[in-house]
């Protein structure tokens, strides 16, 4: 069956309470900076500009931490239909300790590229590269990466 679920990423509800509580705390005390004790024009704007981007990176992380990562024998997806990666187009995974991946989670490269995407917390693409984690746990990440590891070996014949 293809559209089965064979293994499922979301954010730990510690984690992402944490991750979403460190964002609003740093932009609000940089904007409480900014307008207690105002340095120059020019840097209390940039203090304001990197607080709203702080508070709105932090509105972003809780939106999309709100859904999860599907797993089956043809796609990468999130639950809202959201498709990440064609498990065709997958070339490797790589879960290692040097390679470029968010906390938690595993790499994936693919053979095509795809639009630059960014669901704070949860995953990334960039050209060919997809990363699977942040706030989630660590346990999911991994057999989510060995199931795709499997199908990849599977695949290959292997």
């Amino acid at each position: 069956m293809q559209d089965e679920v064979l293994a499922t990423v979301q954010a730990s509800s510690p984690r992402r309470w944490a991750g979403v509580g460190m964002l609003t705390t740093v932009g609000a005390l940089v904007i409480y900076v900014a307008l207690a004790s105002p340095p120059e024009l020019v840097w209390q704007v940039f203090l304001l500009g990197v607080g709203a981007a702080t508070l709105w990176l932090a509105h972003r992380m809780w939106q999309s931490t709100l859904d999860r990562i599907e797993l089956t024998r043809s796609e990468l997806r999130t639950a809202t239909g959201c498709v990440i990666a064609e498990v065709a187009d997958i070339e490797s995974v790589d879960r290692g300790v040097f390679a470029f991946k968010p906390s938690n989670g595993f790499l994936v490269r693919t053979r095509t590229k795809g639009p630059n995407t960014w669901a704070p917390g949860l995953w990334w693409r960039m050209g060919h590269r997809i990363g699977v984690g942040g706030v989630t746990a660590a346990s999911e990440a991994k057999f989510m990466s060995e199931m795709l590891t499997a199908i990849l070996v599977e695949r290959a014949g292997g």
